[in-house]
């Protein structure tokens, strides 16, 4: 069903280096120790963060931002990029992604979609590359959900999928808005979420819900 894309957390090394890693520490996923804003990206470069996940991913490292853009152009693959700034450094990390997404995208087909929970880094987003399209971040779905999507130029929200109903989707995409929902991981909920017209979702189960969509 659709088109299956890739979606990954980018924050700064201690150097400004844009990876991709999910926590803002490093103890969790890899073998290194203290915050990935403190590291500069040579030593972050130089740990394992496989082994956590298992012995099959032993000695994969934390890609930079730069590389994992450039693997996708030559698949041929649609990202999601979430903006995910370390505390402080929400128009640092905004600025610094979306100039690299839009050197290493130009031209392309397909641009990668920028996302993020902070609007600071967001607006940063529309300031630095308005041309890249933006999605707006949310776990629940706040009130103010149309007016934060209109300042922020956004074209799509992102929620939490247990927090939307099909009366919410229905109201967003009336506003003329697409909807991405987070983490699915079982066919009949995402068999459901489609029924409702949601228009893209994140999963950690590809190999499982995706041959069951087709």
């Amino acid at each position: 069903m659709g088109f299956k894309g890739v979606e990954f957390d980018v924050m700064l090394a201690g150097d400004g280096t844009p990876v991709l890693i999910h926590d803002e520490t490093l103890e969790r996923t890899t073998d290194g120790s203290g915050e990935v804003a403190s590291t500069p990206y040579s030593e972050l470069a130089r740990l394992d963060a496989g082994s956590w996940h298992g012995p099959r991913w032993r000695g994969e490292r934390i890609p930079a931002f730069e590389e994992a853009a450039r693997l996708c152009r030559e698949l041929g693959l649609w990202a999601n990029v979430e903006i995910k700034p370390a505390k402080g450094q929400e128009r640092a990390t905004g600025e610094a992604v979306t100039r690299l997404a839009w050197d290493r995208w130009r031209g392309a087909e397909l641009p990668p979609l920028l996302s993020s929970f902070s609007s600071e880094a967001l607006a940063t987003a529309r300031d630095t590359a308005g041309e890249l399209p933006r999605g707006c971040l949310v776990g629940k779905i706040p009130p103010d959900w149309a007016g934060r999507l209109r300042e922020l130029g956004c074209i799509a929200l992102h929620c939490n999928y247990e927090h939307l109903d099909e009366t919410m989707t229905a109201r967003i995409r009336s506003a003329g808005y697409s909807v991405l929902v987070y983490t699915v991981n079982e066919t009949a909920d995402a068999r459901r979420l489609f029924g409702w017209g949601v228009d893209c979702l994140v999963t950690d189960a590809l190999d499982r819900i995706g041959p069951d969509l087709r």
